[in-house]
């Protein structure tokens, strides 16, 4: 494609009797951040020191301070854009609102970023307090904020900036679905993507910019509707989905850019676990001549700043009031025993599950499945603090809710009980769903008599039939052997609560608490 629209570009630049001046432009990304200033595990979790310190851990600011100057250096003309979804996902978040995000997207130099729906997550107040803070342009085309005078006048639908002796054309775009997943308020009214997008563009292309780029926190499925329904837009960056896009990595969704018409679509996984570097070289009719790059993983490989780990570790120390906080009582000690919680049904097991499918009953979820190697631990009796509910489930894992047949379903509950005698972590604790195993039968083959919830009744658990499922971020991506979530799930939605936060909740709504079991397992 790119060597096609190279020969006719070099015919009309032939036929118009002129040189062309080619603009070359680097377009460092990132999406889907939230709130990972510290390291992260490979599943995406929280990584102790020891093991950043023994190279296992990926991302966090420390290292993207040091890659985005590296990306600088190899390039003479770059930009630093934002997918969205700064906020929300760590106990920095909860603490610290958008100001620790807005200090070090200015430490960094972001260019320009677009609104993500967990921005909107403690409503206009906390996103205008992020958007008066940073030093760049904050982008959101697809809303109608007029009637919302904490944002009126304070988010533009698109900016023009000048970068290396020409001008480009950023626009933003969200979720149309925000009033559904977040906090926005009743005045923010979200519009179809496409016509938004357009109209931003014609508006651009009027004032002569012909080099326009979409910062879209709308997915990747979005992106490529966008991309071939709009004309004019050169390339978008996307977010929400937790797209990766990679041509050498084996679990890349797509190449890098994805091409749909003359627009490249990039996007950068999530977490701060990848840079996006996508090296454009447009015409002068700004048309792209050529598009390549590739996310740059950020591991032990990447050196930490050592200004930013300080002051992150500076920032960290706070964090310890909130862990110190007591947000429920418990009536009984709650059994978390790991030799309990990964070979049978444990009563940390029953919590989690059920504060997991309370909390999003209402999206048409049925089944909550927990990994027992998840529960860390027991809660005592009396007061329970943040710090307990963070020692049971200390990961930063988030709700994930998906959509999977009945007999992937009973694939990942046959893969939970394949090493129940290892004492694996995969043992699937669960809620609205029950189910017999027997643990001498061979692996694949142990598990009988599934039964789904249906509102005081059970039914037998049906092959075919697609039922709505939530679990947490780890193992809805094919954490603990749960990979049939990840190639057959369905509509995944990997970016809901804290785990820990929706336990406490849960918790506090029943307090005082008391644990049980009811057999929703069935050991032979």
């Amino acid at each position: 494609m790119a060597t096609r629209i190279l020969t006719s570009a070099a015919l009309l630049a032939l036929s118009a009797g002129m040189a062309q001046a080619d603009y070359s432009l680097t377009i460092l990304h990132t999406n889907d951040f939230h709130a990972r200033f510290e390291p992260i595990s490979k599943y995406d979790s929280g990584c102790s020191a020891e093991d950043n310190d023994a190279g296992e851990c990926f991302g966090g600011t420390a290292r993207l301070v040091t890659a985005i100057a590296e990306a600088r250096a190899r390039s003479n003309n770059s930009i630093l854009v934002d997918g969205g979804d700064q906020f929300q996902g760590t106990l920095f978040y909860t603490y610290y609102k958008g100001a620790a995000s807005a200090e070090f997207m200015n430490k960094l130099g972001y260019t320009a970023m677009t609104v993500g729906n967990h921005e909107f997550d403690d409503g206009p107040e906390v996103l205008r307090g992020f958007v008066d803070t940073v030093d760049f342009p904050i982008l959101m085309s697809n809303a109608d904020i007029s009637g919302e005078p904490l944002l009126d006048g304070a988010i533009q639908k698109s900016v023009i900036i000048e970068q290396g002796g020409e001008k480009l054309g950023l626009i933003g775009l969200t979720p149309q679905d925000t009033d559904e997943l977040a906090s926005p308020g009743k005045n923010v009214i979200f519009t179809d993507p496409v016509g938004a997008v357009q109209g931003e563009v014609d508006k651009l292309t009027a004032e002569g910019v012909n080099k326009i780029i979409v910062l879209s926190h709308s997915g990747y499925g979005v992106d490529q509707k966008v991309a071939a329904e709009t004309t004019g837009v050169d390339v978008i960056v996307g977010g929400h989905t937790n797209t990766l896009l990679s041509n050498s990595n084996d679990r890349a969704e797509g190449p890098y850019p994805t091409m749909v018409g003359n627009t490249a679509i990039v996007s950068a996984y999530a977490y701060g676990k990848f840079l996006g570097e996508l090296n454009v070289t447009f015409n002068d009719a700004g048309e792209i001549i050529e598009a390549t790059g590739e996310p740059l993983i950020m591991d032990a490989a990447v050196t930490e700043d050592g200004a930013t780990k300080e002051r992150i570790a500076e920032l960290a120390v706070p964090l310890d009031e909130i862990r110190n906080k007591v947000v429920a009582e418990a009536a009984e000690a709650i059994d978390g025993d790991r030799a309990n919680c990964r070979a049978v049904e444990c009563q940390m097991g029953n919590l989690v599950a059920d504060a997991m499918l309370a909390r999003v009953a209402d999206q048409g979820i049925q089944i909550a499945i927990a990994n027992g190697g998840g529960l860390r631990a027991s809660i005592d009796a009396g007061e329970v603090t943040m710090g307990e509910v963070l020692t049971v489930l200390p990961f930063q894992n988030t709700l994930s809710t998906f959509q999977a047949k009945g007999a992937t379903i009973v694939a990942a509950l046959e893969n939970g009980v394949s090493q129940v005698e290892e004492g694996a972590g995969r043992f699937a604790q669960v809620a609205g769903l029950k189910y017999t195993f027997d643990p001498a039968a061979e692996p694949g083959s142990r598990v009988s008599d599934v039964m789904v919830g249906s509102g005081d009744d059970w039914a037998p658990i049906e092959a075919d039939t697609v039922y709505g499922v939530v679990t947490n971020n780890y193992v809805r991506n094919g954490g603990d052997g749960f990979d049939m979530f990840a190639t057959d799930g369905m509509n995944a939605y990997d970016f809901g609560p804290d785990l820990a936060d929706v336990t406490a909740e849960y918790l506090a709504a029943k307090g005082p608490y008391t644990p049980y079991l009811d057999g929703r397992i069935t050991k032979k």
